[in-house]
């Protein structure tokens, strides 16, 4: 079997290079030693979120390939299957933020910390909000690299600024603060359930047990579901059993039947149904449609 290459950093196999929860480095360090190309990989339990200011990218998330010039922002949530290559005039910072850091925001900022969980490529747009998010990056990079006094503290503040500039970003400067009290509610009760969902996706607990589980009716988390995601809580189970699936048959060579049987599945006859369903291509033509070059 060939398994996708699981990192501790960046395309490399040593362990977390601080004592810091927090990596920031320049892109160019670190790629022009694998001559700006970084193989598809992913990481069990890191963040990475990537500013280009300069220079151009091909990106390769989950599957598919991007081309993209900057300046840009990408976000690559941990298991997200990801590669790039940049061009050698590329200029941009890359920061890691370990599984521990990304809880703790979480805690402080369960709403603007909802963007180090899904993967996006965004074009950064001109304006104030932009400007911000590159001036707070440059500031983290200058304040990681110095052992000045306070240095923890304020890497903190930076990260916590940091988050809620991306998040501004990435649903157009919103006022978060009107939100209400309900829609709050709701959103955590999902972001619980997508957590749930990525610990027990493979065994394909029912609605009900995953309405139970967080203490819910069926009928009021397909509610929530449905107001926040625009799909059922089965939809969103069955995005990530296909989204798994695409991920092993592109990335190992797992049989058809292994893949079955690891996704829950209690035959491959029903996993081919499911699969061709929701992708519009058999396992088979789906993995062949992969291996076939362009």
């Amino acid at each position: 079997m060939s398994a996708i290459p699981v990192f501790s950093l960046y395309g490399e196999t040593d362990h977390w290079p601080t004592p810091d929860l927090l990596h920031c480095e320049s892109i160019a360090e670190r790629s022009r030693l694998h001559d700006w190309h970084i193989r598809a990989h992913r990481h069990a339990d890191l963040v990475h979120l990537l500013v280009l200011y300069e220079g151009e990218v091909e990106l390769e998330l989950e599957g598919a390939t991007h081309h993209a010039s900057a300046p840009l922002v990408i976000v690559v949530p941990p298991l997200c299957i990801h590669g790039f290559h940049f061009s050698p005039c590329i200029q941009g910072h890359i920061l890691t933020l370990a599984a521990p850091l990304v809880e703790q925001l979480a805690q402080t900022l369960p709403e603007a910390s909802r963007i180090w969980r899904r993967a996006s490529v965004q074009v950064l747009p001109e304006g104030g909000a932009s400007q911000r998010l590159v001036e707070l990056v440059r500031h983290i990079d200058g304040e990681y690299r110095r052992p000045a006094a306070g240095r923890d503290a304020l890497l903190s503040a930076l990260i916590q600024a940091l988050t809620i500039e991306a998040s501004r970003l990435a649903i157009g400067d919103h006022d978060t603060t009107s939100v209400t009290n309900a829609h709050q509610r709701s959103r955590q009760h999902l972001r619980r359930l997508e957590m749930l969902i990525e610990t027990s996706f493979r065994q394909q607990p029912g609605v009900e047990e995953l309405a139970t589980q967080l203490e819910l009716s069926s009928a009021h988390l397909n509610s929530i579901c449905r107001q926040q995601a625009g799909a059922s809580a089965l939809n969103l189970l069955h995005q990530r059993l296909v989204l798994e699936a695409r991920r092993e048959l592109t990335y190992t060579n797992l049989t058809i039947a292994q893949i079955s049987d690891g996704l829950g599945f209690s035959e491959p006859a029903y996993f081919t149904r499911f699969f061709k369903r929701l992708t519009g291509y058999s396992p088979r033509d789906f993995r062949k449609r992969q291996q076939t070059p362009g």
